[in-house]
This record gives C-alpha cells, structure tokens and sequence, in this order.
C-alpha cells in the first residue's frame, strides 16, 4: 500500500541515517490525496513517519526493546496532510491573516514574480524598488511591476534587502547554479563531531521528557520541527526579537513552548542568550548563513559553550551555490525551482498554482525533528554530536523527483474524530486541535502548554 510515501519514507529515513530495518516497524494508513501535480499527501506522510521512527528509535532505547515485531508505528496521511495545513481549530474566533497585503504573485514583462512581504523590512524594500509608499498593497503594485523583466527586478529586490522569486521553470532552476549546487547536496547534510557521555537519557512514554531545545527559528519549518519536539516531552524555549511578530502563524506554532525575547544585539542580550545555550541540549536555528558567526557564536563556538550539543539548523535555498545566503521563504522557493510552474502547467491555469499546504516548510519542519532525535539516538549509545544542515529547496528537489501522484479521490472532509477531545485555552480564545498524525507503539504524545503569544515567558529554563 502506498508505493510513493514508502518510497519517500525509505530516501528521507536513509539521508537521516537511520537503520533500513526499522522502516519494517511502519505502517501507513489514510485513503485520499491532496490534490495538484506532485504526491504532497504521500510526501506529507513520509517526512511524519521519518519524525515518528526518530522517536520510536529512542522509546526503544527508554524501554530496553529490541527493534520489535510489526508495525509500531502508524501513520494517517490524511492526517499528516491536514497538519501540513493547519493543526488549530479556532472556536469562535479568527487568527490575523498570515500574509501582507503586498504578498503575492505579480505578472511582469517575462512571466511572474512572487514578493514576499510579511515582514515589515522586506515590505519597505519591494516598497523602495518599486517606488511605492508605505502603504501600498497589491492594486498599486501591479502596474509597476508589470514593466519589469522577472529576473532583474527578483535581484534588485533581494539586493534591497527584501524577498522575492522569479517563476522558472524546473529546468532552467536545474540550469542554474543555485540549482546545480542543491542537486550536489544531500537532503540532510550531518556532521558529528567527538562529544562527552550524553548526560540526558530518553525516557519510557515520553521520550524527550527532561530534553531541553533552544529554538532561534521563525516561520515556518523551524517552529514545526520544535513544536514536535514538544509533544514528545522536549522543554522548548523559543526566543524571538523585540520587534518580531508573525501573528498568522503563531497560534499554530507555538503550542507547548514557552516563548521569550531578546536582542541578540545587544550585550546583555547577547550574554543570556549564552548563558541559554550553555544549557541547552539541543540548538534548532534557522538564521542565514553567517549570522550566528558574527556574533562570535560559530559552530565550533556553540560546541565549546555546550559540548555534545546537537545543533540543527535550515535555511531557505541550501548551503552551498551563489544563493546560499539569500533570504527565502515557502512559496518563493516553489517559484525558484520550477513547482509553481508545473502546478500551472498541469491545471492549464493561467497564474502560478503552488502546492495545496506549504508542503515544503511542514516536510523540512519535520525532517529537522527527526535529526534531532536520530542525533540523539546516536549520542545515548556512544556517538558523537551530530550537526544537521537541511534547506528548503533541498526538500523540494525530493518533491521534484517523486513519482507522478496515483490517481486518488480527494481526503475526506475534516470531521470531530480528527480532534483531540479537550478545548486549549489560548491567549487568544478556545480552540480544538487535530489528533496526533501518528500512532507510536508506548509513546504518550501530548503537547503540555497551550500555544502562547511571542514574548510571554521569561529568557529562562523553567
């Protein structure tokens, strides 16, 4: 049953490093597909079931279990697709739009251009190209656009300091250096390097119980691949700065974490950040390359302030290629490499149709917990610390390569069997929940805090 989310599972599990045996323990269930050009359901299903291996890995270190027979652990691809959309079910209430009313796609002299302008900076440089002010949106943009060559106004946007992505097709992004460089990269770049005997041990149920992770990451992956983390046991703390919002997005996120700020810019803020770090076991980042480099805080810096640390971190177009520092985002790496053209192409639409969820994010999101818990794994039974490096263009070349989607009739309608049965008391109002898109053989998934508003905790280890 579901050759392609088997076969992805097998390709995500082996770039992890995980022992091809242990792919015999999972089973997937979840009749339906989401729809489009590419197999997002099945590749939905794998990254989940990769995140759900990981931790069975470890619930098998807690409990003594050798390997164990059959199938312990089970995957619902509808379900796995619907948190791929959203995991919150607000009751009686809205969350903020998750996108600025400049965000989006914009036809121009040669094809299409996307602008990504969630963040205020990155709407004040599209603004500043293209000569608009402050308070432009999508019906003032247009025309300016339109005169623009997709290619040149793409690079003066980034050179702005902004975001934006020209519509190719997946053949010219293969042409391209960026391109070739990601296709020379794995999909999960590790690294280990000599570490001291792992203090912390997984635990029986809860595996990551009394795991302490440092997230430094924003929308989306990132927040994903913590909130995971959470719900396994992890104590996450999130740290954001002062004047970082990302309202859509930050009800679906944050649940279970406790959520803190500081400016890295500062000394003080800078010195509790390292006092944080110092005592964390797990490090997820997702700043552009050179970031944390600049505030002295490197690699092998990070290792010297928490030895045996696992350190994993993302970011958009890869790590190597004449674009591995730029800004990048979802739907603009669904422009970059060729997604949003064949999605187009196949619907014989007459705009970019990207993929039905940000398929790209939730994957990687969930491939990064995975390399937690697969660091982890290996640092309990003797190893080194592990480094991973994953990107989201990197994901999408897997995406690219999978099969054509099996003809598959829609999922069925989101119904109350899908949530959690408790109500979680949000800053913001009720809410339900969907039900975990696993089942793992002993493991008590469960996410302990509600979500919370950015800023709300104290820059500290509970």
């Amino acid at each position: 049953m579901f050759p392609v989310a088997r076969a992805l599972s097998a390709q995500m599990w082996a770039a992890l490093g995980g022992d091809p045996a242990r792919l015999g323990r999972l089973r997937l269930v979840g009749e339906g597909a989401l729809p489009g050009a590419f197999a997002v359901s099945d590749f939905a299903a794998a990254s989940v079931a990769c995140a759900a291996l990981a931790a069975d890995e470890l619930q098998a270190l807690a409990s003594g279990r050798r390997g164990g027979a059959g199938a312990g652990v089970e995957v619902d691809r509808r379900l796995a697709a619907l948190w791929f959309g959203a995991s919150l079910r607000p009751q009686g209430w809205m969350p903020p739009p998750a996108r600025d009313s400049l965000t989006g796609d914009y036809a121009c002299a040669d094809g299409w251009i996307r602008l990504h302008c969630n963040a205020p900076h990155h709407r004040e440089a599209a603004c500043r190209v293209l000569g608009l002010d402050a308070g432009a949106d999508a019906s003032r943009a247009t025309p300016q656009v339109a005169p623009w060559q997709g290619a040149r106004l793409e690079q003066a946007v980034v050179e702005a300091g902004g975001c934006a992505a020209w519509m190719r097709e997946t053949a010219a992004w293969r042409a391209h250096p960026q391109g070739a460089a990601l296709r020379a990269q794995p999909l999960v770049l590790r690294e280990s390097v000599p570490a001291p005997p792992l203090a912390w041990a997984p635990v029986a149920g809860r595996p990551l119980q009394g795991l302490r992770v440092l997230d430094l990451t924003r929308v989306l992956a990132g927040p994903v691949s913590t909130r995971v983390l959470a719900g396994l046991g992890a104590t996450v703390l999130r740290i954001d700065a002062p004047q970082w919002e990302e309202p859509g997005v930050v009800p679906d996120v944050t649940r279970g974490k406790r959520c803190a700020r500081l400016d890295l810019k500062t000394p003080q803020g800078l010195e509790t950040f390292i006092h944080l770090l110092g005592d964390a076991d797990v490090f997820v980042h997702g700043l552009r390359p050179g970031a944390l480099e600049s505030l002295g805080l490197g690699a092998a810096a990070r290792q010297g302030l928490r030895a045996g640390l696992i350190d994993v971190c993302l970011d958009a177009y890869g790590w190597a290629g004449p674009w591995a520092a730029r800004r990048g985002f979802d739907s603009l790496v669904q422009m970059s490499c060729g997604i949003a053209e064949a999605g187009m192409r196949q619907a014989g639409a007459s705009r970019p149709l990207p993929l039905p969820v940000q398929a790209l994010d939730h994957a990687t999101g969930y491939l990064m917990a995975a390399a937690v818990m697969r660091g982890l794994s290996l640092r309990a039974q003797g190893g080194g610390a592990m480094r991973a490096r994953l990107s989201l263009a990197r994901s999408a070349e897997l995406l690219l390569d999978s099969p054509t989607p099996e003809p598959r009739a829609a999922h069925a309608a989101q119904g109350e069997v899908d949530l959690e049965p408790a109500v979680e008391r949000t800053p913001w109002g009720p809410a339900r929940r969907l039900r975990a898109p696993w089942r793992i053989e002993g493991v008590d998934t469960r996410w302990e805090l509600p979500a919370a508003e950015l800023g709300s905790s104290p820059a500290r280890w509970p």
